[in-house]
């Protein structure tokens, strides 16, 4: 049991959104195939470009976490694929490689022994940073296909 348990059981719910946001399996459900890869005017991005962004860079963000041989992405062109998903099934996988992160990045908020460490390899950046990096970034995207849903006019889900 670590001392800042109510902490830890804190950043776990902040990273489900289950207070004040929507979460991402609510934000995706019943997105027709068809609008995936639709860029309403009026936005910068369609839904599968959202998607597969918020996967990518939690996966980096968990990946300098825990990594000593961590390489920087390039910015923006690393973290931002084209607006259609390029196989039928890229859609699932993304989700799934999205979910499979955040369960890790959990796991780290559980069993990182102190999180206000410093990260051994980075410059200065913290743990608990790092996490509520993933959290605040998760939920602007997540709204961002909200909204993305409200100009399609498929929003709420049904």
């Amino acid at each position: 049991m670590h001392p800042d348990d109510e902490l830890r059981a804190y950043l776990i719910r902040l990273l489900d959104w289950r207070e004040a946001h929507v979460n991402l399996e609510h934000a995706l459900k019943g997105f027709p195939p068809e609008l995936r890869g639709k860029v309403p005017k009026g936005a910068p991005h369609s839904a599968w470009q959202l998607l597969e962004h918020l996967r990518i860079a939690q996966h980096d963000i968990f990946d300098f976490c825990v990594n000593p041989a961590y390489k920087e992405m390039k910015w923006p062109d690393d973290y931002w694929p084209s607006a259609e998903p390029p196989t039928p099934t890229a859609w699932d996988e993304s989700i799934a490689a999205y979910d499979k992160d955040l369960s890790a990045v959990r796991n780290l908020v559980r069993n990182q022994a102190d999180l206000m460490a410093t990260i051994p390899h980075g410059t200065g950046q913290t743990y608990l940073r790092e996490i509520l990096l993933v959290a605040d970034h998760n939920a602007y995207h997540v709204g961002q296909i909200v909204l993305v849903r409200s100009l399609l006019g498929i929003w709420p889900p049904k």
